[in-house]
């Protein structure tokens, strides 16, 4: 059922909107004015800055880890106390519960880009950066769609406790540790706007980019079907998270940053977690996959091109794509009967004896590199054709 909204008139939501005020001020007026008033009775900055930093890396990490990818899509499994470390940081970056977060990101990709889509960037660069939380409805909408979460005990002690703990670990911490490195209230004080408000306003904003910026600058590698954009400038931010394109693509991907040389530390965390014992079910995509989506892409961003030429294209260029096209399509055809015959074999636990399993397993292999063959053949294609338009 959905539930009524605490403190929301005429729209707007006055708890939202007064602590993200409260903390933005504290951030932008009240540090500066505590650097330029008492920066000569703090002895110890580099440790203040230092616990600043630890406190935003788990914050982050703990929304792109553990609210994201862990729990919202599910991406790998994990041992509990990997799990509750993970939700106690998503916590303290204070977005509201795991359950909450994830019924709205869920509700996001189901319905991006219209009405129902929470942070919709059709709506503005303002209402999906932060205005689909200072301005709500009040029923909330329902949580039909975390019924799995519901079951889950530690995503439901954190669901009733994440205000506590995120006061606690966010903001008394960095408090406490400040008064014990200087042995002052102004080094709690310190800690507090340091480590807990100015850390807490850099983590949100850096969140709520993905949400709007975006949907709004950025490349377009695997589908323009949706606004959903690559940033590697965001993913630097955000631990990964700005490989927004490929995300929206492949949603329930362990990684966003899939090439080799995307930065993505929630990637990295979740395969060597892997590597230790304390992560499992790492989802992945086939590489043949991600690969034929980008292709559709260049196809569709090259039709569009050569609709947009008014010069004709040599016709042995445009003979030999139209070829390569031909071949991938038979190629994907084929590599997709062999991974299904593959599949279900797999998944029905199908006795074969080991010559059928040997030749079900060649053919499938022999299905791959038939494909991987017409995808180099059709980026060769694809780039003289493509190189006549530059």
């Amino acid at each position: 059922m959905s539930q009524t909204r605490k403190y929301v008139w005429n729209g707007i939501h006055f708890g939202n909107t007064f602590f993200l005020g409260l903390i933005l001020l504290g951030s932008v007026l009240g540090l500066p004015l505590f650097i330029w008033k008492f920066h000569a009775d703090i002895q110890h900055w580099w440790a203040h800055i230092l616990i600043a930093l630890a406190l935003f890396i788990y914050s982050g990490m703990g929304i792109t880890f553990g609210y994201h990818r862990l729990v919202s899509h599910i991406s790998f499994k994990v041992k509990w106390p990997v799990k509750l470390f993970s939700l106690i940081g998503g916590a303290t970056a204070m977005q509201d519960s795991a359950l909450v977060w994830s019924s709205d990101h869920r509700r996001h990709h189901k319905h991006v880009d219209h009405e129902d889509d929470p942070y919709n960037i059709t709506k503005g660069f303002w209402h999906a950066h932060i205005g689909w939380i200072l301005f709500k409805k009040k029923l909330a909408p329902p949580r039909d769609n975390v019924k799995d979460l519901m079951a889950d005990k530690i995503v439901m002690w954190q669901h009733r406790w994440w205000i506590e703990i995120a006061l606690l670990v966010g903001f008394v911490f960095p408090a406490y540790a400040g008064w014990l490195i200087e042995g002052s209230w102004q080094g709690a004080l310190l800690g507090l706007l340091l480590g807990g408000m100015f850390r807490l306003t850099c983590c949100h904003h850096s969140t709520f980019f993905i949400n709007s910026l975006c949907h709004c600058m950025g490349t377009q590698p695997y589908s323009s079907t949706h606004t959903a954009r690559d940033s590697w400038f965001m993913a630097l931010l955000t631990f990964g998270e700005g490989y927004h394109n490929y995300h929206h693509e492949f949603q329930h991907d362990y990684r966003n940053g899939v090439k080799p040389w995307q930065f993505d530390p929630t990637k990295w965390a979740a395969w060597t977690l892997s590597k230790l014992g304390l992560a499992s079910d790492l989802r992945r995509v086939p590489d043949e996959k991600i690969e034929l989506a980008e292709i559709r892409q260049k196809n569709k961003q090259l039709a569009e091109q050569l609709s947009n030429t008014p010069e004709p294209v040599c016709e042995k260029a445009q003979a030999l794509f139209d070829e390569a096209g031909d071949k991938l399509h038979s190629a994907v055809e084929s590599w997709e009967r062999a991974k299904n015959e593959y599949s279900r074999a797999a998944q029905k636990k199908i006795s074969l004896t080991k010559e059928q399993y040997a030749e079900l397993r060649a053919r499938f292999d022999e299905a791959v590199a038939e494909l991987r063959e017409a995808i180099a053949q059709w980026h060769a294609a694809h780039q003289q054709l493509a190189g006549q338009l530059a």
